[in-house]
């Protein structure tokens, strides 16, 4: 396969703090989200939002009223009229799918600078009535008079107006295996023995790096943004001071019921956020006076068993070092998105284990077996801390690993992700 040779470059990004989920609805839609993280990194552009000449995002669960969410947001940035705007979904790696999309458009040469991002919020998710639900109040449509209304309203069950569905926990169960993404970590943790005390250990590990990320003001990247009333948020709030394998140890399994290790202390934070990244063509660069900080080289999808759709990472990123001739040597920092303790720490068994990688990725003839240099990887957290707003991940590591390259003074860096129904995205990137 031909390494792209067009040069497309991130002149720079910002993000929402990301908020974690507490009960009800948070205080933001996903629109406003991605609107407010998008005005303030466009208003310190050299050029005005019009100057755009697409708005890409990603996001895997739009509500009702933002469903091609993309123009909504560019709209409400002020990009104008003529500046179209569209959305992509990738389950959780829709905010990777954009900039990939964007990348596209700009070595095509139909677009030289290009807003790309992801957003959720997945508090906002619904709850959803059964079909069974849906039935009666379509049948209490076609009544006419109200005795007949009156007739109808009594045979509703009470069982079926305080059953919802919840949207969010269909939305994260694979329709064609029928597991829910808990239990496709469950199945990793089992083949890679890996035990509940590793895995609490690594979100320890996620919110002490998060803590110290924050401390140091490793986080530049975010943005914050104001709700309806003023309050400002300024952090992500997910992140624990408190972390300790103590606390961890208390909690119980949440998918493999009772035997199972997967809790909601080593997973991903359900969260709201957004991230945007500006990307740019060399023309752009030189007609607007901009300052990059990485050139994005090369992006690798791939599939995999949607029962072990969190070994994505490894089925994409491997093929991607192949490509350019690295090996693990060569990567001086990794962003792996954290969905699952157990699911990351497979990752890196799967990449040193010669025999996985002979058998699950035999196209990858004579590479080599390589222990990822945890040192490396996610060095101010991950999702078990920040938290995991679907559609905006893949843009939020690629972003921030653009930071940590600068700030640690590296050069080249890879992103991975995992994404629901088996597969895997990864991008490459130079630090300038």
């Amino acid at each position: 396969m031909q390494i792209p040779s067009v040069p497309v470059y991130l002149i720079d990004g910002a993000r929402t703090p990301f908020l974690k989920a507490r009960g009800g609805p948070g205080p933001f839609s996903a629109s406003d989200l991605a609107t407010q993280a998008g005005r303030a990194l466009l208003l310190r552009q050299p050029f005005t939002p019009s100057d755009c000449d697409e708005v890409i995002l990603g996001c895997a669960a739009p509500a009702a009223d933002e469903v091609n969410i993309g123009r909504v947001v560019a709209l409400r940035m002020g990009c104008g009229h003529s500046v179209p705007g569209w959305t992509v979904m990738r389950n959780c790696a829709s905010g990777l799918q954009a900039i990939d999309s964007a990348m596209s458009q700009i070595r095509l040469g139909r677009s030289h600078l290009v807003l790309a991002g992801g957003v959720d919020a997945l508090s906002r998710t619904p709850l959803l009535y059964s079909d069974a639900m849906v039935r009666w109040f379509a049948e209490m449509a076609t009544k006419k008079t109200i005795p007949a209304k009156l007739q109808h309203f009594l045979r509703l069950k009470p069982s079926q107006l305080l059953s919802p569905v919840i949207a969010l926990l269909r939305g994260l169960t694979d329709p064609v295996v029928g597991l829910s993404m808990g239990q496709t970590a469950e199945n990793l943790a089992h083949r890679f023995g890996i035990d509940r005390a590793e895995m609490d250990a690594f979100s320890v590990r996620s919110h002490q790096r998060a803590q110290a990320g924050l401390q140091s003001q490793a986080f530049k990247e975010i943005a914050p943004i104001l709700d309806e009333k003023g309050k400002i948020y300024a952090v992500d709030d997910g992140v624990r001071e408190d972390s300790s394998l103590e606390g961890l140890a208390k909690l119980r399994p949440v998918f493999d019921k009772p035997y199972g290790n997967i809790t909601a202390g080593n997973s991903s934070q359900v969260t709201d956020g957004a991230a945007w990244c500006l990307l740019a063509s060399e023309q752009a660069v030189q007609r607007h006076g901009l300052k990059p900080m990485a050139r994005l080289l090369d992006v690798q999808w791939a599939g995999l068993d949607p029962a072990e759709m969190g070994l994505g990472p490894v089925h994409a990123a491997l093929p991607l070092m192949h490509r350019h001739g690295l090996q693990h040597r060569d990567i001086d920092l990794w962003e792996i998105n954290e969905a699952f303790a157990a699911q990351v720490m497979a990752c890196i068994r799967a990449m040193a284990d010669t025999e996985y990688l002979r058998t699950a990725l035999p196209q990858l003839e004579g590479v080599a077996a390589g222990m990822l240099d945890e040192s490396r990887l996610n060095i101010h957290g991950g999702a078990i801390a920040l938290g995991h707003p679907v559609g905006a991940s893949g843009t939020r590591i690629t972003l921030h690993l653009a930071h940590a390259l600068a700030q640690q003074r590296q050069r080249r860096g890879i992103a991975a992700i995992c994404i629901g129904g088996g597969q895997g995205g990864a991008i490459l990137m130079e630090a300038l």
